[in-house]
């Protein structure tokens, strides 16, 4: 990396730090372009230059720190993740996830505010820098090892992520309805069921009869 491509990428990364501090304080709505531009030293101009507007800086952060959250959660399983099958690859990835944020407040407010399906699928098809880790290929590693075909993984992981983030949101924050520890096996059951929902089904013995 040359000088002047090393000198862009510390203007950005300066700009998504300075911007994830603002809205994990200030708050999203209550955070200007201009406040993120004065904390981070730059000119307003140059802030146009990487991101679109508020929502497109925002969007990036969201997508970068989800990719952290599953880079940590897969390092810190290490090897052993391919010895797992695909239910449990998932359910010890996501445990690790939320002990994260349940470590981390303010990133669990940040990312459950903001996270949505538009955003995690950008996430899966353009990683937001060369630290992130690449979601499409976890993603398709974890649906092709599964012992059976899906119906529609795409919804499949929707309704998990949608679950988890909206779940954990209460009880990290609020402890409501129980703790974490509490919620944890009902969650990963739920989780397993949403799983075998959208197996195909294998066709019965009368209907492999009726084939014959």
């Amino acid at each position: 990396m040359g000088k002047v491509d090393a000198n862009k990428k510390l203007k950005e990364t300066s700009l998504l730090k300075t911007a994830f501090e603002a809205f994990t304080t200030k708050g999203f709505t209550k955070t200007s372009i201009s406040d993120i531009v004065s904390k981070a030293g730059v000119a307003k101009g140059t802030f146009y230059l990487y991101f679109k507007d508020k929502y497109d800086i925002r969007n990036r952060l969201v997508a970068h720190k989800s990719s952290q959250l599953f880079r940590n959660a897969i390092d810190s399983i290490g090897p052993d993740i391919k010895d797992l099958d695909y239910e449990e690859r998932l359910i010890r990835i996501i445990d690790n996830i939320i002990n994260q944020l349940n470590n981390n407040h303010s990133l669990l407010t940040f990312i459950s505010k903001n996270l949505s399906w538009g955003v995690f699928k950008s996430a899966l098809t353009s990683p937001s820098s060369d630290e992130d880790i690449d979601f499409a290929e976890v993603y398709r590693e974890i649906l092709s090892e599964a012992p059976c075909e899906l119906r529609d993984p795409e919804i499949m992981m929707f309704m998990i992520i949608e679950l988890v983030s909206s779940t954990c949101y209460s009880v990290i924050l609020y402890s409501e309805p129980c703790t974490v520890a509490e919620l944890k096996p009902y969650l990963y059951d739920t989780i397993k069921l949403i799983i075998n929902q959208h197996k195909k089904p294998v066709a019965g013995k009368n209907e492999l009869a009726i084939q014959r």
